[in-house]
């Protein structure tokens, strides 16, 4: 394993005279939220659909169906950028949240349709348009996140800083609707109805936004500045780029690796073991809300770090991913360990620590990733990085059945 160190050309320019108010900053935090809002969305609001498809796993539906998805489209793209000139990025972005529009709006208007205010369960054709439109988020999301993070891996670190604290943020506006709803509402089928209509119409917006900012943010004098900056440096270089895909694979291996290793671990753990598994008579049914929100907040945290410090020898990060395999035996502990290891305040602290490692981690290896390449490679990086982070998410959602076998 080779202990890379970011190189002293990847941090030029990274203080942004030109950005007095961080509107540069603030626009992609937007964008990172803006592509997860949308499932956040789905999987939040999976209480209601499940009581109006009872017979569905709902729940499991949506989670294969969007990754597989997303995934598809970022093999594609993978695929595609070493082959041919993807479209622009401007033109990437809008269709991808023109379509977290399209879903967004579908899911709710078909609700509406098939139930209004009547208590009934839904027909096989609502659960497929449902379904359909998951599977369209998580191609959105694909086609966004690449490109977002492609584009973003040839700008300073604080820009890619933004966009992984936005993604984290994105999970801390869901819980924090579902928190109100959930204490607000009356835990009937109307007041599931208007929670879920909330989650969307609020998501409809963000992604609303979302497509504002992606037609401002090249018009930004300092997005001009390194657009042309990379253009001028780059000039030399003409073509010969067949293999340039496998180029990147191969000199990103080990994070790439890191990556699917962090979110296998997070997501066998993270929602399904916390929400189903880990239990407490103190706090009732308010108890997996309490930890996913916690874990959400880490998360967040942890992204934010990274704008304080950032580690820059990969060979550091590459044992960070391994120490999180230390987390299974502490939350298997967490139900069938002593006492003291299932307490709430054991369980909170480790949920927490969960969360931060996972935020951390994952804004060092984005921030890191596009640097250890070539200029003229750093947007294949970022899709090849989203493409793993994907996989990962995968693998360790399979993994997350392996608990129930046990409990």
């Amino acid at each position: 394993m080779q202990n890379q160190n970011v190189p002293p050309q990847a941090t030029t320019d990274e203080h942004d005279e030109k950005d007095p108010y961080n509107i540069t900053y603030i626009i992609h935090f937007l964008l990172g939220a803006g592509y997860l809002v949308p499932w956040n969305s789905f999987i939040t609001a999976v209480d209601y659909f499940q009581d109006i498809y009872p017979k569905k796993h709902v729940a499991n539906v949506f989670s294969v169906a969007y990754m597989l998805a997303a995934t598809t489209v970022l093999f594609i793209m993978t695929y595609l950028s070493s082959k041919t000139k993807l479209p622009s990025f401007k033109m990437r972005m809008n269709f991808g949240y023109g379509l977290f529009v399209l879903a967004l709006m579908v899911a709710p208007v078909t609700d509406w349709i098939g139930h209004g205010d009547e208590v009934k369960r839904g027909s096989n054709a609502a659960f497929v348009v449902l379904v359909l439109m998951v599977v369209v988020t998580g191609a959105a999301e694909g086609l966004t996140s690449g490109s977002l993070i492609g584009a973003t891996g040839k700008l300073p670190d604080r820009y890619m800083q933004a966009v992984v604290a936005g993604n984290a943020s994105a999970g801390v506006l869901v819980c924090m609707l579902r928190i109100i709803t959930k204490a607000s509402l009356p835990r009937s089928r109307k007041g599931l109805q208007s929670s879920t209509h909330i989650y969307f119409f609020t998501s409809i917006f963000i992604e609303l936004l979302c497509i504002i900012c992606t037609n401002l943010l090249h018009k930004l004098p300092n997005i001009r500045h390194y657009t042309n900056k990379t253009q001028l440096d780059n000039q030399p270089k003409i073509e010969s780029k067949p293999t340039k895909t496998i180029n990147v694979l191969k000199k990103l291996r080990w994070l790439l690796i890191c990556m699917v290793s962090i979110y296998i671990v997070t997501l066998s753990i993270f929602p399904g073991y916390l929400s189903e598994n880990v239990k407490s008579k103190l706090f009732g049914d308010w108890y997996p809300v309490f930890l996913i929100t916690i874990f959400n907040v880490g998360d967040f945290s942890g992204k934010c770090l990274t704008a304080l410090y950032v580690v820059k020898r990969s060979r550091w990060v590459v044992w960070g991913c391994v120490a999180r395999v230390l987390f299974y035996p502490l939350f298997m502990g967490c139900v069938f360990g002593p006492k003291w290891l299932r307490n709430e305040v054991v369980v909170s602290l480790l949920t927490l620590l969960l969360g931060v490692s996972n935020g951390y981690l994952t804004s060092v290896l984005m921030i890191i990733a596009p640097k250890l390449v070539e200029v003229e490679e750093s947007n294949i990086a970022g899709i090849v990085i989203s493409l793993f982070l994907e996989i990962g998410l995968v693998i360790g959602s399979g993994l997350g059945w392996l608990w129930n076998i046990r409990t």
